[in-house]
This record gives C-alpha cells, structure tokens and sequence, in this order.
C-alpha cells in the first residue's frame, strides 16, 4: 500500500486538507479494488481469491479512513 496519503501530515491538517484526503483515499480504495479485480479476470483468477488477497489493505485503507473521519469530525466540532 505505497501510495496511500501518508497520514502523518494530516495531524496538523486543516479540515479542508481532511475532507482532501479522506476523498483521495476513498478514491485510491476504489482503483485499487477495480483495477485488480480486472487483472485477476485477465489472469483467471477468482473474485474470492482476489479478495481473499486485498482484505488485509482493504482493512487498514479501511481503518485509515475511520481515523481520518473521527479527526475531521473532531476538527469540525472544535470550530
């Protein structure tokens, strides 16, 4: 999973910069997801294996995004 935002940055960030963030990360949870869903057709290889396979990245894209959604609700409720 090397090209998730790194969330380091996103403890000083903004609510913007959060909202950024989350939708760019839901954005790549969605590519990842679709894109090797289509190689694992080409390959032959089945839907449950190849989810089988993205569960533990899907799991912390996951988790990324709860923490990321618990901050900005944070941020927000702070204003």
């Amino acid at each position: 999973m090397t090209n998730t935002p790194n969330l380091q940055s996103a403890d000083s960030a903004t609510i913007e910069e959060l909202t950024e963030i989350i939708g760019e990360l839901e954005q790549y949870r969605q590519r990842l997801v679709a894109d090797t869903m289509k190689m694992a057709q080409k390959a032959k290889i089945t839907k449950k294996q190849t989810m089988a396979n993205l569960e533990p990245s899907l799991a912390q894209i996951d988790a990324n995004l709860e923490a990321l959604r618990q901050r900005l609700e944070t941020a927000s409720s702070g204003n």
